[in-house]
């Protein structure tokens, strides 16, 4: 879909093309992910008679690749393009990891385009509170150099690493790569582009646009169980919850980072749960 951005960007539809009753969604992959990462929760949405679009962001999976506009204000924009090509009003904007933070600054700069935002173990990630300078943090999280791995090799790694997850997740995690013909892979997003979504996701203070969000706003919060890792995320997610007017977290224990694909059924449910929220507000229930 050509965006009045300028930019390209494809799509997967689930659902009717226009809302018939109820909240349409938005659905938004993290770093280095892509859409078919929602194809679970993006299923069980439309078989309530939603209306759900998941989008490959730009640089990512089949979407346009141009050399700038990774930083936050281009991609939120990129976002709020969509909502109006597709003509919705207000839809739930939900985000996953980066995306969370991507979702977070859409409804900032166009609180129009957003009617409730949900964050998927994202929305909460200020970066220079790890890394106080670029420096530091293009060493320690540049991706790794996979062009050129066997395509079995990554099948094998995926099973191994997801085994718990249902098909769509494991294929959507595999759709994270370019098959190449000789057998090989190489991720979609290139090594160029990746830093500089990164750099713009370093940039990013979701505290400060998170104050600026007047919409419910919700947190589904991966806790791995590692302690330090968990006491830390508690103090990232209280500070983001504080932040918002509206805004409430729910934790899934032992979950991955990628806890839609790997538990599409309880995210759905918790989602749903967020619409209903909206449709009957109650003040008690969120800012609590």
């Amino acid at each position: 879909m050509q965006l009045a951005t300028g930019v390209e960007l494809h799509i997967r539809r689930h659902g009717p093309d226009q809302p018939t009753s109820g909240p349409a969604w938005v659905l938004v992959h993290g770093l280095a992910s892509n859409a078919r990462l929602w194809d679970g929760v993006a299923r069980r949405l439309a078989s309530f008679g939603a209306s759900v679009i998941a989008v490959d962001q730009r640089g990512h999976g089949r979407s346009a690749k141009p050399d700038e506009g990774y930083d936050m204000a281009s991609v939120a924009n990129d976002l709020a393009a969509l909502v109006t090509a597709v003509g919705w009003q207000q839809p739930i904007l939900v985000g996953q990891s980066w995306g969370g933070n991507v979702v977070v600054e859409t409804a900032r700069q166009h609180p129009w385009a957003a009617g409730a935002v949900g964050c998927v173990d994202g929305g909460f990630i200020r970066l220079r509170d790890r890394f106080p300078t670029w420096d530091e943090c293009a060493s320690v999280l540049a991706p790794p150099n996979l062009i050129g791995v066997p395509e079995r090799e990554i099948r094998s790694r995926i099973d191994a690493m997801c085994a718990d997850w249902p098909v769509e997740g494991r294929e959507g995690t595999m759709a994270n790569f370019e098959l190449r013909p000789d057998g090989t892979i190489a991720p979609w997003l290139d090594r160029v582009r990746h830093m500089a979504v990164l750099r713009g996701l370093w940039e990013h203070d979701p505290l400060a646009a998170l104050a600026d969000v007047m919409v419910p706003v919700r947190f589904l919060v991966a806790d791995s169980g590692e302690a330090s890792w968990s006491n830390s995320r508690r103090a990232g997610v209280a500070a983001a919850v504080s932040a918002t007017p509206a805004g409430d977290a729910v934790w899934f224990p032992g979950a991955h980072h990628d806890v839609h694909a790997q538990r599409p059924e309880e995210v759905t449910s918790v989602l749903v749960d967020l619409a209903a929220r909206i449709v009957a507000p109650d003040a008690n229930n969120f800012g609590s």
